[in-house]
């Protein structure tokens, strides 16, 4: 495990590091989720070469720090990130992002382009949508107010997630699980779609196949490689990590 400060608090983040040669790959997990146990296996997979692999926690997930006075927009969440990298000494890295942690790594490569050379979005949110009532299979943090959901909304998301999700949901500080949500249904200005169309690096988005994202060809028209991979679902890299593998290998052997 490495550690590095990165809110004046004093609060850090960390990582769970695998060694290799660079330029690194910085793996970044979704909503309520914690990096090492959704990229391990394929991270460390015997398909893909051996690079320095870096699998964060953003502030409020995993095993990273908690601080109370920080904002969890997804703006903040990618300076944090982008301060981790910079005393991780990673530079120029390709950074894989599942759900939640795609729109961030959007932002992150939009802001500190030096530190992200290749980006590959894993069933991202690039879009606002609205905070509306949970349904059937949604986490719904958004539709709940802050205080409404520390008191006890959090309780409802649990039963409506299931006991894989919260697995790791329930190590998430609920303040911060409740921002950082709010502002992924607002997304980011410009949206992270813009974001994401206009970045100049090499770009690749990854779905579920049979599950083509809304605005896929206005994506591949930007440059964008957007790939389905079978038999799997949102959690792509948990469903087919066999396919991810292979994936990874074709965008950047």
């Amino acid at each position: 495990m490495h550690d590095a400060i990165v809110h004046p608090s004093g609060a850090r983040m960390r990582w769970v590091e695998l060694p290799g040669a660079d330029p690194a790959r910085v793996y970044v997990h979704g909503l309520g989720a914690t990096s090492a146990p959704y990229y391990a296996e394929v991270a460390a997979h015997p398909l893909l070469p051996r690079h320095r692999s870096l699998l964060i926690d953003l502030l409020g997930f995993g095993i990273s720090d908690r601080p109370q006075d920080f904002s969890y927009t997804l703006e903040a969440h990618a300076g944090a990130l982008a301060e981790a990298m910079r005393k991780a000494g990673v530079a120029g890295a390709a950074v894989i992002a599942h759900s939640m942690g795609g729109a961030v790594a959007t932002v992150l490569a939009a802001r500190h382009a030096e530190l992200v050379a290749d980006l590959i979005l894993v069933d991202a949110n690039l879009d606002p949508y609205p905070p509306t009532p949970a349904q059937p299979g949604s986490t719904g943090i958004a539709s709940y107010g802050e205080e409404e959901f520390v008191a006890g909304g959090w309780k409802d998301v649990r039963e409506r997630v299931g006991p894989h999700w919260w697995s790791t949901m329930r190590l998430a500080d609920l303040r911060g699980l409740h921002r950082t949500a709010v502002s992924l249904a607002a997304s980011t200005t410009p949206t992270t779609r813009e974001l994401l169309v206009g970045l100049p690096i090499p770009r690749a988005y990854l779905y579920p196949e049979g599950d083509e994202p809304a605005g896929a060809e206005e994506l591949r028209a930007a440059g964008v490689q957007v790939l389905g991979i079978p038999e799997s679902g949102h959690n792509i890299m948990l469903d087919n990590p066999e396919a991810f593998a292979r994936t990874l290998l074709t965008l950047f052997p």
